[in-house]
């Protein structure tokens, strides 16, 4: 495994997961941040104050590292320009910055809506950003293409298990659709395995789909059995009508701008809600590293400490 790693995101909820399991495992973790967290003061974890848009402390983080793991970026956001400016734009200047310091191995941790770009702001700039990577000349280029993520941590996939759990199963796309989950655990684990990946070993290149295994995708039906089957009492479905989703986002777009904030539902996130097939393929990951998810969605929710946020 590399010794030396460079990590962007480290304070959000996958940054921090991934930043532990380094230490854990004796890796040195050079992070980006705004603000150093003041409860995390490992001897092993080196951070540089800034951002994506300052280019010597890019130059700071990269510079004498193994590997590079890309983490941050937005996920909310009330218009397009916000998306563009840290998924892209953010993107670029970090992956000169891997080229300026001749750091011979990137992983960008990207997301499953990249596949399908025209669904919203957010796919769209985490397709640019692949693109942008695929066309550098990074040596080695790796993208991760993680389905929902959950666990400890997590603020956007908690409300829907804790409402599932009290018996309640709020449908927010059509019954058909097909999901998929992975929990912050096993995407660590895949990215640590392939740290250990040196460049002298094999290379792993390209884009690399992740979720936890489950054949076929979840339906809202088999989610309620599972919820059921956790909590040892039924579960009862409760779709959402599709106009009062889009009338809600619409609202929620609208205050936000109005406060100045970035909001989580928008009716371009709606249409990744909505989206009826999110199944995945870990087949390719699979075979370039050995990675294989461990926990399953119905081991999660039977462990509250898998899903609660720390």
């Amino acid at each position: 495994m590399a010794t030396s790693v460079a990590l962007t995101g480290a304070t959000g909820f996958i940054g921090r997961r991934l930043i532990a399991g380094l230490v854990r495992d004796g890796v040195q973790v050079r992070a980006l941040t705004r603000s150093a967290p003041a409860t995390q003061r490992d001897s092993q974890v080196e951070w540089i104050r800034g951002s994506l848009d300052d280019a010597t402390a890019l130059d700071q983080l990269v510079d004498g590292v193994e590997a590079v793991i890309h983490c941050a970026g937005a996920v909310r956001g009330a218009n397009e320009a916000t998306f563009r400016r840290i998924n892209v734009d953010g993107s670029r200047r970090l992956f000169e910055a891997t080229q300026r310091q001749g750091c011979a191995r990137l992983l960008l941790m990207s997301s499953l809506a990249a596949r399908h770009p025209e669904l919203s702001w957010y796919a769209t700039s985490k397709y640019e950003a692949e693109q942008r990577l695929a066309s550098s000349a990074q040596p080695v280029v790796t993208v991760f293409r993680p389905t929902a993520v959950y666990g400890p941590g997590d603020r956007e996939l908690r409300p829907l298990f804790e409402t599932l759990m009290r018996g309640w199963l709020l449908m927010t796309g059509p019954s058909e659709t097909r999901l998929s989950f992975l929990h912050v655990d096993d995407l660590v684990a895949a990215a640590k395995t392939w740290l250990h990946h040196s460049p002298s070993g094999a290379r792993v290149d390209g884009s690399f789909e992740l979720h936890d295994g489950y054949p076929g995708g979840y339906t809202w039906t088999r989610i309620a059995e599972i919820g059921a089957g956790v909590r040892g009492a039924p579960v009862r479905r409760l779709p959402i009508p599709a106009g009062m989703l889009r009338a809600l986002a619409q609202a929620n777009l609208m205050l936000a701008r109005g406060l100045n904030r970035s909001p989580m539902l928008t009716p371009e996130k709606l249409r990744e809600l909505r989206h009826h097939d999110w199944t995945c393929d870990n087949s390719a990951l699979t075979r370039a590293i050995g990675w294989t998810p461990q926990i399953t969605l119905e081991q999660a929710l039977g462990d509250r400490r898998q899903w609660a946020v720390d």
